[in-house]
């Protein structure tokens, strides 16, 4: 065959694998995680500043943000029990959605503590457990068709969550801190009804888990057990970098350009992992050696913000975050798509992103305080031992006979 045929050949080929992509759900499944991260991304850089404008001390913002943590904690996990339980993963994540779109309305009507409070809570419960149910739903998608990875459509919220945020500096700046109550909750909607465009989870073979017992099956797995654990210390390491690494900085005289170049750069790593580099990487290594390569890695990075403020290295450091937090979370997936049976799939992923994530991010950031006001840079030290704690743990992150 001469080289005109043959690229003809590979045209052609390309050609059939681009249209394959564009009849699966892979475009829905974009479209529901856009517009889900782009929704963070307008809200939540913004949502104290708003909250600061209705008249709240810093004191009452705070409570508000932690009772609303502590909801979206209690109201995960039942949200993806009653998901399963039902086999209504994609209608429990629609009704979520929309009413996380109609409560955020809520805020625009708010002036008091107690109704912005009340507010705040409603709004937690309904988007406690959207992020692990278009997970769930987006795993099994790309498990059957077999024409797109998971990793593609959370790269996708990941660049969303970007633009969602950079929108959102410009909507203040033109229209006021309320131009992002409306944005935000635009976005649930949005997502409410792309909701209806991916496809539903297969009929399941199983009988309906009863009361809490697929909870109690799930913690029964000592597997499963150490999955949660290497991601609470591994990703949970991250909470003091995403609490304290900008007052580092701009406190060592790093200008806000710089700064904002360093974070930039974080998050296109950990797009590139998501999309590219994360499924090649699982196609050659287990998810025991790629949670241990993300410890081993996060000791590095947090020994380097420990140490130094020059910037050439902290953008070097910076770029291993698609490593330290996009490689393990697509490991932990993909474990718990191997290891989960299906009619605990929504279970599953609430309690990863209530107990692996949630809880772990929230102790971890109400700790990094602590250590940051009295070690400053130092208590990145403490955060790479984290990472050290979970170095024995994650060669154990393997299914019997795997």
């Amino acid at each position: 065959m001469g080289i005109t045929e043959r690229w003809r050949g590979e045209t052609a080929a390309k050609g059939t694998e681009h249209s394959t992509l564009l009849r699966s759900s892979f475009p829905a499944f974009v479209c529901l995680q856009g517009a889900l991260y782009a929704a963070y991304g307008i809200e939540s850089p913004f949502l104290p500043s708003f909250l600061g404008e209705r008249g709240l001390s810093s004191g009452e913002i705070g409570l508000v943000l932690a009772a609303g943590t502590l909801v979206r904690l209690a109201a995960g996990p039942v949200a993806g029990h009653i998901a399963d339980r039902y086999a209504a993963t994609r209608l429990v994540l629609g009704f979520a959605a929309a009413a996380a779109g109609v409560i955020s309305f809520g805020y625009l009507a708010a002036h008091s503590f107690w109704t912005l409070l009340a507010v705040s809570m409603a709004h937690s419960v309904a988007i406690a457990a959207l992020a692990p149910l278009a997970d769930a739903l987006a795993l099994t998608a790309a498990e059957r068709e077999r024409s797109f990875s998971y990793g593609w459509v959370r790269g996708a919220g990941s660049a969303a969550f970007v633009i969602g945020t950079l929108a959102a500096g410009q909507l203040v700046g033109a229209l006021g801190l309320a131009s992002i109550i409306l944005a935000s909750g635009l976005m649930f909607l949005a997502m409410a009804a792309a909701t209806s465009r991916v496809p539903a989870a297969p009929a399941r073979r199983e009988a309906p888990i009863e009361g809490l017992a697929g909870v109690r099956t799930l913690l029964a797995q000592p597997l499963f057990r150490r999955l949660l654990l290497v991601a609470a210390l591994v990703i949970g390491s991250h909470a003091l970098n995403d609490g304290f690494a900008v007052i580092l900085w701009r406190e060592a005289g790093i200008g806000v350009g710089t700064i904002s170049l360093l974070w930039s750069e974080s998050v296109a790593s950990e797009v590139v992992v998501f999309v590219l580099a994360g499924p090649w990487l699982l196609k050659r290594f287990s998810p025991a050696q790629a949670a241990l390569l993300a410890a081993l890695l996060g000791i590095l990075r947090w020994v380097v913000m420990a140490t130094t403020v020059a910037v050439p290295v902290l953008a070097v450091s910076q770029l291993t975050h698609g490593l330290t937090f996009a490689l393990l979370h697509l490991a932990n997936m993909r474990l718990i798509g191997e290891m989960v049976p299906d009619h605990l799939s929504a279970t599953a992923q609430t309690l990863y992103g209530t107990l692996g994530l949630g809880v772990a991010s929230a102790v971890l950031t109400g700790i990094s305080g602590l250590l940051y006001g009295w070690l400053g840079a130092g208590a990145f030290w403490v955060m790479a031992g984290l990472c050290c704690l979970a170095l024995p743990l994650a060669p154990g992150l393997r299914r019997k006979g795997a």
